[in-house]
């Protein structure tokens, strides 16, 4: 593995989201003096906290699966996850519900889930998800270390028993055909099979690897932190500052201080100048690439993944037929995944996935009243309509999104809404995000491992990229897993959470 070429004792990370704060982690258990910058007012990132009258509203991320990644980052400087967070597993993990009326609990664990399976479609297919999750582990076991936990240098890297032993579970084919070697009912299909919309790609064109995303959630477990998702950064910047660490925060980076091939100095908007010996990179990849310069040349543009429309509504009441997870699936399939990926027209018929955090942790709302969160997929900017266009459509598709709510059984949610923000492609721009959305680049197979934008940038000794936008990409497991990479790229250290511990005196902590 490739690490910066010369010293590295002072790190300053730009950007205090997930991956910021994750590589902070674990430079500060090697050793190293860090301080985050971050332009916002707090941490987290695309993992934020807005207040919304009375209602505090997770503004990113609401699913958490493999805790243990962020516990590795806590665990590098001798402190824990569990220590800092209160989990609590989700049983069901989602809830699925069909246009045809029925619905599926999808449970982690395998005996509940074959036992639910049975009872929605038979022994059949009980059997079938057997063997599916059989399946499902063994390509976790074969991809997590290999191709998702590395820093590529070479693409001859894949060169490795490993590779053949993907090729052999399938890995390489499709993955809903993949899918529907286990399991013939197609709403069990769906149930398996949307997570590829996670990595921009429609089920039918994705890789059958990316299933370990579905082993992800409906496998190793889902849970939710108490105190919403934000509930996670703020953790992890309190630990990081406890072991040292310097926060600025509202603290916009305007350059890079340049001298040869190396960064010497970050400079603020507020005129402040920090010197330094590395820097981590880890905002959207336009502003990383504003920030350095240019932007490397690739033989193809930069692919973005489908966009989202996210309604948050604080209501006065709520309903019983929604788990903490619910995805309301359309009737249609293959063409929505053509809208939103080739066409670039808004869903037809869309499928949801509505999110009530108050279910394990009312304190997220005013004393009786509830908040649920609609995200709606859609178009990027680049495949559908531009951002400007969003401004006259956004209220017309809030309408349009709670009609079909209602039509779907959720009867006077509008009526209930006493609180609500509607977030749309216009904002994620505003935000910085490329292309209107908050998915990043998508995981095409050529925009996957090694072929990914990577986080050493050339010209530059003492630059590295952590986030969504490089490897190994999109999700809360794998930005977390990018933190880590990005400090291995500092360090040396190949082993995270294995990493050295320095003494934090007295002083640092002031």
């Amino acid at each position: 593995m490739r690490a910066l070429c010369g010293p590295t004792d002072h790190v300053v990370v730009v950007g205090a989201g997930l991956s910021g704060l994750a590589a902070a982690l674990h430079l500060l258990g090697a050793g190293r003096r860090v301080t985050v910058v971050e332009r916002d007012a707090g941490p987290g990132g695309r993992a934020g906290r807005l207040e919304l009258g009375g209602y505090r509203v997770d503004t990113g991320p609401t699913v958490l699966t493999m805790p243990h990644l962020a516990d590795e980052a806590f665990a590098a400087v001798g402190d824990s996850l569990h220590r800092r967070v209160e989990l609590i597993p989700l049983h069901p993990a989602y809830r699925a519900r069909f246009a045809d009326g029925s619905q599926v609990d999808v449970h982690t664990d395998g005996e509940a889930m074959e036992s639910e399976v049975r009872r929605f479609a038979g022994p059949a297919e009980a059997a079938g998800y057997r063997r599916l999750r059989s399946w499902l582990e063994s390509l976790h076991r074969v991809q997590m270390r290999r191709f998702i936990d590395t820093n590529f240098d070479s693409p001859f890297q894949l060169l490795h028993p490993d590779l053949a032993r993907l090729a052999a579970l399938g890995g390489f084919g499709r993955l809903d055909p993949q899918i529907g070697r286990f399991l013939s009912d197609p709403r069990l299909r769906r149930v398996f099979s949307f997570q590829a919309l996670y990595a921009g790609v429609a089920p039918a064109r994705a890789l059958a690897a990316y299933a370990v995303i579905a082993y992800m959630d409906t496998v190793a477990g889902v849970w939710f932190p108490k105190g919403g998702m934000h509930a996670l950064p703020r953790a992890m910047a309190d630990a990081a500052a406890d072991a040292g660490g310097r926060f600025h925060w509202s603290a916009e980076v305007t350059r890079l201080e340049r001298s040869a091939d190396r960064v010497k100095a970050v400079h603020l908007a507020s005129g402040e100048r920090i010197g330094c010996d590395a820097v981590v990179l880890t905002p959207d990849l336009p502003v990383v690439h504003r920030l350095l310069g240019r932007a490397p040349r690739r033989p193809v543009r930069l692919r973005h993944s489908p966009s989202a429309v996210v309604l948050h509504a604080g209501t006065d009441r709520t309903w019983p037929e929604l788990a903490h997870h619910t995805i309301s699936f359309g009737a249609a399939w293959e063409g929505t995944f053509d809208e939103l990926t080739r066409t670039g027209r808004l869903m037809s018929d869309p499928s949801l996935l509505i999110t009530r955090p108050t279910t394990h942790d009312p304190s997220l709302a005013p004393e009786g009243k509830h908040l649920h969160y609609v995200l709606a997929p859609c178009p990027n900017t680049t495949t559908g309509p531009s951002a400007d266009t969003w401004r006259g459509l956004g209220p017309r598709y809030r309408d349009s999104l709670l009609a079909e709510l209602e039509r779907r059984g959720l009867h006077g949610f509008e009526a209930s809404m006493d609180r609500e923000l509607l977030v749309t492609p216009v904002d994620w721009t505003a935000q910085g995000h490329a292309a209107g959305t908050p998915f990043s680049v998508s995981h095409t197979f050529a925009q996957t491992g090694p072929f990914r934008p990577r986080n050493l940038v050339r010209g530059y000794e003492n630059v590295v990229l952590a986030g969504c936008g490089t490897t190994p990409g999109v999700g809360v497991p794998t930005v977390l897993v990018s933190g880590k990479l990005a400090a291995a790229r500092v360090t040396g250290l190949r082993g995270g959470a294995r990493t050295r511990r320095r003494p934090v005196t007295e002083g640092q902590r002031r």
